[in-house]
């Protein structure tokens, strides 16, 4: 591997213009196929094998006219002070504001009015009207989103208290402020490492371009796979960090290549042979843990993991091949005044300091550092998954005002109703059986009405709903949901027809059971998968194996810190978060994914350099010195930067994208500070040549893939020449 990344290296270096040509191409061939497409692919969320979803798509059969797909919105209405929503005022305002809602948009197919419906409150001082519309949500236009909101102020400057919810609204405006930051102070990371602008941009101008291919290409992809809209957004954060990353060592191998001697050709085929074969195989765990995510057996999240493996895969081939062209454009400005200058005293670096702390007393720092990640860890035993609806909303949107006006006027259970669906090929049957699930349903301990069955003109379909007492997060309606499924279980034995339990809450429920049942294999599959790629790296079983256990311990520490944050409130005003409750379903196994890729970058690129040396013949001891020495401000560098771009994301309004930034950060933090940097080496100091052991049966199987260049130092100028003119490389001056 180092071999064939050295030609490689050579050649780009060599053939600069080629390369940048070529990637050139590469990247206006995938814009220009962005632009001629629509780039509206599929926006509906399927979600096999769970109950809620099986209705949903039983209902699109027998029951479509109750499984529209019009966006619609729910207008809640408040007499003002104490007034009754039915006097003569305020009912006349109500009727003016149901106006207002209809001439709206000539997208609005109906608009119910809460007299009629009787969706007035016992007390009739609130009530509600629904909003539904012909196209989708994606289709209103901001003037339907314009005069919508119009409509609504001035019902509230009339004297009402109106608020709203449902995908008709406008979605709030996402910032890019938390990336350009993110951006701004990897910049400044990278300039005080290198010192030089030069050597700086490259990882940020490699990561953009490797990020503009991935999302040119997906754009281009979309609608011909029908992929979902979101597929693009991991593909974006992954593609980003693992693209500053790989050309960040890559580079930084070069100016220790040059320091130690080497010209700037022969030195970036050096880096390339050495720190590139790092990329390929950190690139490599990557592309597992991504590719991994199709184990939840989600449509959504496997798209997510291959279109994020995808942007992996390109930052692999752009930072071993377009980075060595790079750097034959500015061989020396990459080196930076300070590096050209003759040093006159030699300052020990902090990461060498740091490695001889940690060798004086390994079993100290080593249980220290455990012992620290475990206590953290510790709130994740208490983690509760689900989705977030509006009443995980910041208080002063209008979505969370309504959930809260109708929570408080028809209960707390009015906002996450549950949907009964029952479905017979003969009506009589399917009518037998409504009969008795309504009658039991009702005396569940936890529902508090239950809504006459609304029949499909064919008889044979019926929807019942069903109102809890609790609200839509609460354990006492998760319980619920598991009840009224024993109750459907029941009456398919006593009838045949078949009944299944829906809506918002019971699908949250669902995804969330359905994700926490495949965090464990998915971790299994990951970890057990990366274990062997370790072993083909190290040609050791228990670097690997400590590799995991790290990881492993990171990532809880990780969940730990979002449990205590987000579910118990603590720090909550540090951070800005308003409410806490459940953690969103996807953040756990998305946190693993993208934190186990980036754990095993850092193990691979610190301890690379650690068995470089160890290869090279220094002692256990001395080889760990040697390694943190040259890998150690640059690993720290990069989680730096990782830190600082996930944390970002901290600073959103979105409960979900908050926990998300916060997981992510923490998680790289006690990684790769923790973990690679304290834990790593006092393992290997206890360790000691054990560290480095292989059974020799294994051994004689696998390939020998030479990471750490030992091949290099044994083949002469004279055979890499010989070798890059069979390859049909030309050597210049």
């Amino acid at each position: 591997m180092a071999t064939f990344l050295h030609r490689i290296g050579r050649g780009a270096f060599t053939r600069r213009w080629l390369v940048l040509l070529l990637w050139a191409v590469v990247l206006g061939v995938a814009g220009a196929a962005a632009a001629n497409s629509t780039g509206s692919g599929n926006s509906n969320i399927t979600l096999p094998g769970i109950e809620a979803q099986k209705a949903y798509d039983l209902l699109g059969k027998k029951f479509p006219a109750a499984n529209a797909s019009g966006a619609s919105a729910r207008v809640v209405l408040r007499a003002p002070g104490g007034e009754k929503l039915t006097g003569s005022a305020p009912k006349a305002e109500v009727r003016a504001l149901l106006k207002d809602l209809r001439d709206s948009s000539p997208r609005v197919a109906s608009v119910t009015d809460p007299f009629t419906a009787k969706t007035v409150s016992a007390d009739r001082t609130t009530g509600y009207a629904q909003v539904t519309y012909k196209a989708k949500s994606t289709e209103l236009t901001d003037a339907d989103h314009r005069h919508l909101d119009d409509a609504l102020d001035a019902a509230r400057a009339k004297g009402l208290t109106v608020e709203a919810s449902g995908d008709a609204l406008a979605a709030a405006e996402s910032s890019s402020s938390s990336e350009a930051i993110g951006f701004v102070l990897a910049a400044v990371i990278l300039v005080m490492t290198f010192g030089s602008l030069a050597a700086a941009g490259m990882p940020l101008l490699t990561a953009l371009i490797g990020v503009g291919i991935t999302i040119s290409s997906l754009t281009a992809l979309t609608s011909a796979l029908d992929l979902n809209s979101s597929t693009s957004a991991l593909a974006t954060m992954l593609g980003i960090a693992v693209g500053i990353d790989y050309a960040l060592f890559i580079v930084s191998r070069y100016r220790s290549e040059r320091a130690a001697g080497h010209d700037a050709r022969e030195a970036a085929a050096r880096a390339n042979g050495t720190a590139g074969s790092a990329v390929v195989f950190a690139g490599l765990t990557v592309v597992i843990a991504l590719v991994g995510l199709a184990v939840v057996n989600l449509p959504i999240l496997t798209a997510m993991g291959l279109a994020a493996a995808g942007a992996v895969v390109i930052a692999v081939l752009v930072a071993v091949t377009l980075v060595p062209a790079l750097l034959a454009l500015a061989p020396e400005r990459v080196l930076g005044r300070a590096a050209r200058k003759p040093r006159t005293v030699t300052k020990t670096p902090l990461g060498e300091r740091w490695a001889v702390f940690i060798l004086r007393r390994p079993w100290k720092v080593l249980l220290v550092a455990a012992a620290g990640l475990i206590l953290i860890a510790l709130p994740a035993t208490k983690l509760q998954l689900g989705l977030p609806d509006d009443g995980s909303k910041p208080p002063a949107t209008t979505e969370r005002k309504a959930y809260d006006m109708l929570a408080e006027s028809f209960g707390p259970g009015f906002n996450g109703p549950l949907t009964v669906v029952v479905s017979d090929s003969d009506p009589a049957t399917a009518k037998k059986a409504v009969g008795e699930l309504t009658g039991t349903m009702g005396g569940a301990k936890d529902v508090i009405a239950v809504a006459p069955a609304v029949y499909n003109p064919a008889g044979d379909t019926a929807i019942i709903t069903v109102v809890p007492k609790s609200s839509p997060s609460s354990e006492a309606t998760k319980d619920l949901v598991h009840t009224l499924r024993d109750q459907t279980a029941d009456a398919r034995a006593a009838t045949g027809a078949e009944a299944l339990v829906t809506g918002t809450t019971a699908l949250n429920i669902d995804i969330a059971a359905k994700f926490a049942n495949a965090i464990v294999p998915y971790m299994l599959l990951v970890v057990g998968l990366a274990f062997l790629v370790l072993i083909l790296v190290f040609r050791s079983l228990l670097v690997p194996l400590k590799a995991a256990l790290g990881f492993l311990l990171s990532v809880l520490a990780a969940f730990g810190a979002m449990v205590a944050v987000f579910q118990w409130g603590w720090f909550k005003d540090l951070f800005g978060l308003q409410t806490t409750g459940p953690i969103m379903s996807l953040v756990p196994i998305l946190t693993v994914g993208i934190v186990f890729g980036l754990a095993m970058d850092y193990q691979v690129f610190l301890v690379t350099r650690i068995r470089e040396a160890y290869v090279h013949g220094a002692g256990p001891r001395e080889a760990i010195v040697e390694g943190f020495r040259h890998s150690a401000k640059v690993v720290t560098a990069a989680a730096l930067i990782m830190t600082f771009v996930f944390g970002g994301f901290i600073g959103g309004d979105d409960a979900m994208i908050k926990s998300l930034g916060l997981g992510l950060a923490a998680a790289v933090v006690f990684d790769a500070f923790v973990v690679r940097m304290t834990i790593v080496p006092a393992v290997l100091a206890l360790l000691g040549r054990r560290a480095w052991s292989l059974p020799g049966w294994i051994d004689r199987r696998l390939p020998h893939v030479d990471i750490e260049g030992e091949r290099l130092s044994r083949t002469t100028a004279a055979d890499r020449e010989a070798a890059d003119s069979e390859a049909g490389f030309t050597s210049v001056g």
